[in-house]
């Protein structure tokens, strides 16, 4: 079985430019969330709003990464 990812290179890259978007957007975006006053409860508790946002980050953060990487797969050919 051949494992090979066919793509034109103008598709490569933008896959690899989308996915460094994502790494380098999301950040600030989850350190704005972790400042904001929704972030925490009166006890200093995580509320569902900083949960929601981590979850948020995280998953589009590891999709970001996944994108970079079928990007190079496919330049490399």
């Amino acid at each position: 079985m051949d494992n090979t990812i066919v793509l034109p290179t103008a598709l490569a890259v933008i896959l690899i430019i989308s996915g460094l978007w994502s790494l380098l957007v999301w950040p600030p975006y989850l350190i704005q969330a972790y400042k904001d006053p929704r972030a925490r409860d009166e006890k200093g508790a995580p509320t569902r709003y900083l949960t929601v946002n981590l979850m948020k980050v995280t998953t589009s953060m590891v999709f970001g990464l996944a994108t970079i990487i079928v990007g190079f797969r496919a330049l490399m050919g």
